[in-house]
This record gives structure tokens, C-alpha cells and sequence, in this order.
């Protein structure tokens, strides 16, 4: 199973899962058409699948044209989104598994940012070495998503599954957002040296262009504020030692920032 991150609108990112053997695909919260149907031309694949997490319109935009297109293809998203998912065909709820390519992904239900917002895991299979998490707008590099439909402790609740991924997980995040999040990160922990040489090294791959994702959970565990809330140097700089508590004040300070 290849995997391709292809860039949309603003700061987005769909993942084109695309099976060699087969020449089919599968593809993540695809927010426009137009990258999806080019890489899948260019690889003269067959979409079978779309994978939404959640049902914002800049990752659930191109469900509708995608379908016309492969009348067939099968489109999951949490049950909770039922009504809120174009073409939904497939509910899916906490401990399900979904399959591509012969790779079998574990469904995470994580609200926070929607409250039925959902992640796949790809574990280690065959010769790939590492898992690959896709997790919208829960987890991103160096941040978190906004808290529109849930709490903080269903975001904290939600991360804690994530954080508990084996350290080489690659984190497949959909927004180009580490830099500014990162100069956040420096606010509330600007003692953590491997912070300090993650955004220099950040810094230099958005200057030459590049993407920064996929991040790794080991990395987000080491660097990212919003996964590492019962960190002493952290809650003493928001003066708590509640985990919840020190979440809030996080996600706060951030949403002002």
C-alpha cells in the first residue's frame, strides 16, 4: 500500500492509499476532486473507498463527484455523522476495523474537534515497518484541533488513545499547520531542546517548500504541548496540576494565539 499526500485549497491534505498490484485506491477526507482524479489517472487506479473522519466540508467536499465518477465505492465515516456525511455508506463506531489493499485499519473514535469525529490505524503489516495513523483534525504536528463540538476532556480523552500508538506510528494530519503551531509550543515549553530543534529544522523545510507531514507519535509525545499535558515543565507554566486543567489552559492560550 503506497501512500500519497496530495495538497488542496489553502493548507489541506488528502492521502491517496493506492494498491500497485490491483491499481485501486482509497482515499482520505477528500476535500475537492480534482488532485484525487489526476493521481488516480496518472496511476490508472480504481477509487474503491473514501475514509472521511469527520464532516467538514474541506474533507468531505468531493465525496459527492468522486461517487459519480466510481458509482461502486464505498464511503465510511463514524455513525454519529450518519446525517452530516455525503454518501455515506458505512457507520462506524470505536474498535471497528475497515480493510484495504489486504491492510486492515482499527477505527478510533475521538470527538473533540466534532463529536463524531473518527481515526484509522494502519498497524505494521508484511514488510512496512511502520503503522500509519490518519487522524483529521484531532492530532495534528505540534497541535490539536479546535474544540467545536466536544470538551476538553473528550479531546484529552481522545489524544490519550493516539498517544498510546507505538512511537514509529506515522501521523497522517490533514493541515499543513506546524510551524505556527510549533511557535506556539515554544510559548508554554520553550526549555524542551528537541522543540527547539524540531522548529528549525521546520522552519527550513517550509522555506524550501516542503510538507512537514507525516510527524511520528514518538516525535508528538516529545514536542507537542497538546500531547503532553501531565508534564511537570508544562503545568508549571499554566499553574496546575490537573491534567484537564492544563489542557484547557493549553487549548485556550492556543485559541488566542
Amino acid at each position: 500500500m503506497d501512500i500519497l499526500r496530495l495538497p488542496a485549497l489553502d493548507d489541506n491534505y488528502i492521502f491517496l492509499l493506492f494498491d500497485p498490484e490491483s491499481r485501486t485506491a482509497a482515499v482520505v477526507d477528500p476535500a475537492v476532486p480534482e488532485p484525487v482524479l489526476d493521481a488516480l489517472a496518472e496511476r490508472n487506479a480504481t477509487l474503491v473507498t473514501i475514509f472521511n473522519t469527520h464532516h467538514h466540508g474541506d474533507h468531505v467536499g468531493a465525496n459527492l463527484k468522486l461517487r459519480e465518477k466510481y458509482p461502486g465505492l464505498e464511503i465510511y465515516a463514524s455513525d454519529v455523522d450518519r446525517d452530516r456525511i455525503p454518501g455515506q455508506t458505512v457507520q462506524l463506531q470505536e474498535g471497528d476495523r475497515v480493510t484495504f489493499a489486504g491492510n486492515e485499519a482499527q477505527v478510533f473514535f475521538v470527538p473533540g474537534h466534532t463529536r463524531g469525529h473518527i481515526a484509522y490505524y494502519f498497524p505494521p503489516y508484511g514488510d512496512r515497518a511502520t503503522g500509519d495513523l490518519f487522524c483529521g483534525d484531532t492530532l495534528f504536528a505540534g497541535g490539536c484541533g479546535r474544540l467545536f463540538e466536544g470538551t476538553p476532556a473528550q479531546m484529552l480523552d481522545s489524544l490519550s488513545k493516539l498517544r498510546s500508538l507505538p512511537n514509529e506510528t506515522r501521523v497522517w494530519c490533514a493541515h499543513e499547520y506546524t510551524e505556527s503551531n510549533l511557535r506556539f509550543a515554544l510559548t508554554v515549553d520553550g526549555k524542551n531542546r528537541d522543540l527547539g530543534d524540531r522548529m528549525v529544522t521546520v522552519r527550513g523545510m517550509r522555506s524550501r517548500g516542503e510538507a512537514t507531514i507525516p510527524s511520528t507519535i514518538g516525535l508528538e509525545k516529545r514536542t507537542n504541548p497538546f500531547m503532553r499535558w501531565d508534564d511537570p515543565a508544562i503545568q508549571a507554566v499554566l499553574e496546575t496540576s490537573d491534567p484537564v486543567r492544563t489542557f484547557t489552559k493549553l487549548r485556550g492560550r492556543k485559541d488566542l494565539f
